[in-house]
């Protein structure tokens, strides 16, 4: 992709809005997903900063628009040369200004911050990161910087100016407490030019629940939100640290990739937390109420009308939760009006894609004394991201223990498992996503996924199959259901539903058990039972 093709890409996403002895000190990151980021964060690795970074750099602050501050404060040599405003100017901002303290004592007494105050960008330059903490670090002009991101400004820095935006920020080998732009993370620069992996990987081994970026010279990470993309002539190494389970991990970003920032985020608290999915075998089993596990596609008349009279006919409260990206859905949604049509007398819907939101009492009040709950077709990873461990979820779990019932499709599926394939937010095809492998766990010790005949999925569960042999595979074609009740899954609809239940390294040639229309197999022996 050209750099200018680049540019245009990636202000349009933000236009539309997709996209030691010193370890104590620090908070740790908490078992609390963390939000995306405001704003955006432009860190660059150090090196030239050439003339299509600052470029992209005064776009995203706004172009012609944009008010720019430069923060030299870390050069140790000369902060004032005027060049330091000129290459910026080349660009045609709307303005540019050099904001510089020689002592923390200096930036309240001469009010700096309200220099901040009206920028749209903020770029720190390089030298040692050291200075910038010593003279601006809990002072009005670093939560003034925070307010600028907060209203969707941009915060950018080459070398020392990348190395601040996270809390823990590492200056040689020692770790100080940088300005926490970037939440959760650990950010190093001149990253392969100076072999600096060994120092991140020190780093990450003592603060294990936080995220490594390893920028290297010329080369940018650009944060908006929950997307991260990589520009510049190298690349961006993402660390995690080892875990009792799982061996240290790293992704080489190159130029033009993108990834989630939310995911590599979970990935290390995952890592933090008890092991998932649980060794031992675990055998499904719905002790109250039943699931409606629907593949994808049409879903068959007559498995709509057995989630009706599993809650409760007429007299049913149903509740339905799509899966959708969007902040915020304007109309009422088709399947709230299919339930209407099959006679239920009170349908409503919920949506949310905030956290907090789902938590309170105003927002979970709809699922009081709700009989049934479906959920709709997307991406999985958005059910997650909006209501895993929320009170939103226990009550979703409260409907099958008054023997409700839980029903969904496709995304819907999927997510009523304990482990849930195809989470990677950047797209559905990689079946095993770190960070984003637990679901709702409805029905535990099972992976669940959809469309499968349909978009040959055999080989993927296999895969997963192979590194979790302690867990049950299904497998639902489209247009095919099943019905669970305590152990007991029978097939409703014309397609298949293929079990992987054989032990790795059998002397079977087929890895699972296909299983067709009104057959009933047994989840907790793992059996197919006589008709």
């Amino acid at each position: 992709m050209q750099f200018d093709r680049l540019v245009q890409w990636f202000v349009s996403i933000l236009i539309l809005g997709t996209l030691g002895t010193v370890m104590a000190q620090f908070d740790p990151v908490g078992k609390e997903p963390l939000p995306p980021i405001q704003g955006t964060l432009f860190l660059h690795g150090g090196g030239d900063v050439d003339a299509e970074m600052r470029s992209l750099f005064v776009s995203l602050a706004g172009g012609k628009e944009a008010r720019i501050v430069v923060i030299p404060t870390a050069d140790p040599s000369n902060p004032l040369d005027s060049k330091k405003i000129d290459v910026w100017l080349e660009h045609s901002p709307d303005s540019v200004e050099v904001l510089h303290a020689e002592s923390r004592d200096l930036v309240d007494k001469d009010n700096v911050e309200k220099r901040i105050a009206n920028a749209t960008g903020v770029w720190f330059g390089g030298g040692k990161q050291s200075r910038l903490i010593d003279v601006y670090s809990g002072t009005n002009l670093e939560r003034e910087i925070l307010k600028l991101l907060t209203r969707g400004g941009v915060v950018g820095g080459t070398s020392a100016g990348a190395a601040i935006a996270s809390k823990v920020m590492l200056v040689k080998d020692e770790l100080r407490e940088g300005f926490d732009l970037l939440p959760g993370t650990i950010v190093d620069q001149h990253f392969d030019a100076r072999n600096r992996s060994e120092r991140l990987r020190r780093a990450l081994d003592k603060h294990p629940d936080r995220v490594g970026f390893g920028i290297d010279e010329r080369t940018s990470l650009i944060v908006r939100g929950r997307q991260l993309l990589v520009v510049g002539e190298s690349g961006v190494h993402v660390m995690l640290a080892a875990s009792t389970e799982r061996p240290d991990r790293t992704d080489v970003l190159k130029p033009g990739q993108r990834a989630d920032l939310l995911a590599f985020r979970r990935a290390a608290q995952a890592r933090q937390a008890a092991v998932f999915p649980a060794k031992q075998v675990i055998a499904p089993n719905v002790a109250k109420g039943a699931l409606l596990i629907a593949g994808g596609g049409n879903l068959p008349d007559e498995a709509l009308e057995a989630f009706v009279q599993l809650a409760g006919g007429k007299e049913a409260r149903i509740v339905y939760v799509p899966c959708e990206e969007a902040k915020v859905i304007e109309q009422e949604p088709g399947m709230v009006r299919l339930f209407r049509r099959a006679g239920v007398g009170h349908v409503d819907w919920i949506h949310t894609k905030d956290r907090k939101v789902a938590d309170s009492p105003s927002f979970t009040a709809k699922l009081d004394g709700a009989t049934g709950i479906w959920f709709g077709g997307g991406r999985q990873w958005n059910l997650v991201d909006s209501y895993l461990d929320t009170e939103t979820h226990q009550l979703m779990h409260a409907v099958l223990e008054r023997g409700g019932v839980v029903g969904g499709s496709s995304a819907g599926a999927s997510i009523q498992g304990d482990y849930m394939p195809r989470g990677d937010p950047m797209g559905n095809t990689q079946m095993m996503a770190e960070g984003y492998e637990r679901g709702l766990g409805f029905l535990t010790g099972v992976a669940i996924d959809q469309h499968f005949s349909q978009r040959n999925r055999f080989g993927d569960m296999a895969l997963l199959k192979r590194a979790f042999p302690q867990l049950l595979g299904i497998g639902i074609d489209e247009g095919t259901c099943l019905l669970v009740k305590q152990s007991k899954a029978e097939v409703i609809g014309p397609g298949q539903v293929a079990f992987y239940d054989r032990p790795i390294g059998s002397d079977t040639l087929e890895e699972y058990t296909s299983v067709t229309q009104g057959a009933v197999y047994d989840l907790e022996t793992r059996t197919l039972l006589e008709k």
